[in-house]
């Protein structure tokens, strides 16, 4: 575990607001994967949702001196998705609406039950993608992020070193990562 990795998200956030780059870093790796997966399935595009995350890291970055999160890191980021996916649908939605005057035809509705089937579709993929893990990688991964434990308590848990446990963690999001955004962006040029 690195040193930033000890961190809670409002000790980072000070770091950040002092323009520390590794702080940023932690930050970006805390939450990236996550942030991806909300805006892949609310936006349907992997594109897309991959450019509303990045642009609301750099959003972050810039405006690190000023920035004032007041309540949990995870909902200001959870909520920054929501509307920047918000304002993507809605200008996807004129983009059609446009193009389908231009050619006389009506846009098309988004289907909830599609969504939905789509939703569902992709937690048992990111499902089969964790059981493939190697065994540490596996258990480290569902320990960190099904059952919220820390770093330290995974370590004791395992009976590894702290080391061990980010070293098994980091393979595990990098491959997680591979997979899940090649089967996005198959998915979805599917369903597109």
């Amino acid at each position: 575990m690195t040193a930033y990795g000890k961190h809670n998200d409002a000790a980072l956030l000070v770091l950040l607001s002092r323009g520390d780059d590794k702080a940023f870093t932690e930050i970006y790796n805390r939450y990236w994967d996550k942030m991806l997966f909300v805006a892949g399935i609310k936006c349907r595009d992997l594109g897309i949702a991959e450019e509303i995350v990045q642009d609301i890291f750099l959003d972050l970055w810039r405006r690190r001196s000023e920035l004032s999160v007041t309540g949990e890191l995870e909902a200001y980021l959870a909520v920054s998705v929501k509307y920047r996916v918000i304002n993507a649908q809605a200008k996807m939605k004129r983009a059609l609406r446009y193009r389908s005057e231009a050619i006389g035809n009506s846009p098309e509705q988004v289907n909830p039950t599609e969504q939905w089937l789509s939703f569902q579709e992709l937690k048992v993929r990111l499902s089969e993608l964790v059981n493939k893990l190697p065994e540490k990688c596996r258990i480290t991964y569902q320990l960190s992020k099904e059952e919220g434990l820390s770093q330290k308590e995974i370590a004791f848990r395992m009976n590894v070193s702290e080391k061990s446990v980010e070293a098994n963690l980091a393979r595990a999001m990098k491959s997680l990562r591979l997979n899940l955004k090649r089967f996005l962006f198959v998915f979805f040029s599917f369903f597109l």
